[in-house]
């Protein structure tokens, strides 16, 4: 330790290295292993962080920084997916259109609105089974799920902190719920334009090249567990809550500050997911596929995230005063952020891990200070925010849900790309249209 800071040297961001590189290296190296044991392995990452910093600070200092990341970031965090992936479990779209390019594009186009309304998790597990139905009579259709999992998974759930992780916790830290709505919906919308105009013009040329008859239909439109979109309006008004109707005041648990707020919107999520479960009949679930490995699998990493992430945070927030000073230096010219950076950088982090770590060491880095960022130095966040959003389509291990459409789609049959075909279809397909995004709007 040093300069009387928690962590004065960048040493301590090595296990929050090691932890990104065994997510993007272990799953495809040794999967087997991975599967049956990521959770031991992912929890090595997090004692290398608590082991050391016990042994340096003493086991009450430590104690109380992973309380406060966990009563008021995880929690909360896991609480808002865990709601949405429950909710949206037990809504069930039957039947679907033929996936002609028009009725692709729609479909595509209409589940990305979705994304920012329900989330990148929710979406993709309420419209990817439509569209797979729809396509079911068609004999190329990767290209339809890699396009889903650039809109869908990624750059539509840019706009509302229900629809992506790191807005969320943005919102956590004080930003507004309509912020990132407000400052980017252009881009959003540029970028959605783009690359569904881009899709049809792939789509349309596969279509016409002997593709079979239409199957007949065999199934009529409709939606099962329809009360579910009325608790998906409860999970909305629960987030708008804090923003609209603050509760006043705190209690201290464990020496951590709990605000009525938070405790509130975590009562409200567990509520909403219990009448889901209650109200829902069983067969919708069983019909949907739906089983709780996804969202258990994503509350352990995170876990793990969030506990290597606690020296990082301390650190950026320790600014020019610690030993983040040099890395400051590169990012800020003079006094002014460089937003191009801020833009690019937790882009690339966001496309190797899930991509709320990389918006929250951004965060940290240009100040932890909401009213700086909303206010002064609103171009940088919505830099931060929009490259965290966008870049994690660049791989299926950039974002939670893409790893899951790749799952789901190969359950039906349909042959995806492996990792390193999928990286080609993002390079070409993707990668000029994210880096025309910052030269138009960030910089």
């Amino acid at each position: 330790m040093s300069g009387g800071l928690p962590y004065g040297s960048l040493v301590w961001g090595l296990p929050f290295v090691g932890l990104l590189l065994t997510l993007a290296i272990a799953p495809l190296t040794v999967p087997g292993l991975w599967n049956r044991h990521y959770g031991k392995i992912v929890a090595f990452w997090g004692l290398v962080v608590v082991v050391p910093d016990i042994a340096a600070e003493g086991v009450a200092a430590s104690f109380t920084r992973l309380f406060d990341m966990g009563l008021n970031t995880y929690v909360p965090f896991v609480l808002l997916l865990g709601a949405l992936f429950i909710i949206t479990g037990g809504l069930r779209i039957r039947g679907a259109p033929h996936g002609s390019p028009g009725v692709n594009t729609a479909l595509l186009a209409l589940s990305t609105a979705a994304s920012s309304l329900i989330g990148t998790p929710g979406a993709s597990l309420l419209m990817l089974r439509p569209i797979i139905r729809a396509n079911r009579h068609r004999t190329r259709t990767a290209h339809v799920y890699v396009f889903f999992i650039f809109l869908v998974c990624n750059v539509g759930g840019a706009l509302t902190p229900l629809g992506n992780p790191p807005l969320f916790l943005g919102y956590l830290r004080g930003v507004p719920f309509f912020w990132p709505a407000q400052h980017l919906w252009l881009p959003t919308l540029t970028l959605t334009v783009a690359l569904l105009a881009m899709f049809f013009a792939i789509d349309h040329y596969l279509y016409g090249r002997r593709e079979p008859a239409v199957l007949p239909e065999i199934e009529k439109l409709g939606i099962d567990g329809s009360v579910n979109l009325l608790l998906l309006l409860g999970a909305a008004a629960t987030m708008m809550l804090r923003t609209y109707y603050p509760v006043p005041g705190s209690i201290t648990v464990f020496g951590v500050a709990w605000s009525f707020d938070d405790a509130l919107s975590d009562v409200l999520f567990v509520a909403l997911a219990l009448l889901s479960l209650k109200l829902t009949r069983p067969a919708t679930r069983q019909e949907n596929a739906f089983v709780w490995t996804p969202i258990v699998e994503v509350s352990i990493l995170f876990a793990a995230i969030f506990v290597t992430l606690v020296p990082i945070d301390a650190i950026m927030a320790a600014g020019t005063a610690g030993p983040a000073a040099p890395l400051l230096a590169q990012v800020f010219v003079g006094n002014a952020p460089n937003n191009t950076l801020f833009y690019l950088l937790p882009g690339a982090l966001s496309s190797v891990l899930d991509n709320a770590p990389a918006y929250l060491v951004f965060f940290g880095l240009a100040g932890d200070n909401a009213a700086l960022l909303t206010g002064k130095l609103a171009l940088t966040l919505a830099a931060i925010s929009a490259g965290a959003s966008y870049f994690g389509a660049m791989t299926y291990i950039g974002n939670a849900p893409n790893l899951m459409v790749k799952s789901v789609v190969e359950s039906y049959g349909v042959k995806m790309p492996n990792f390193f075909a999928y990286v080609g279809w993002s390079a070409v397909c993707l990668l000029p249209l994210l880096l025309l995004t910052s030269w138009l709007f960030f910089r």
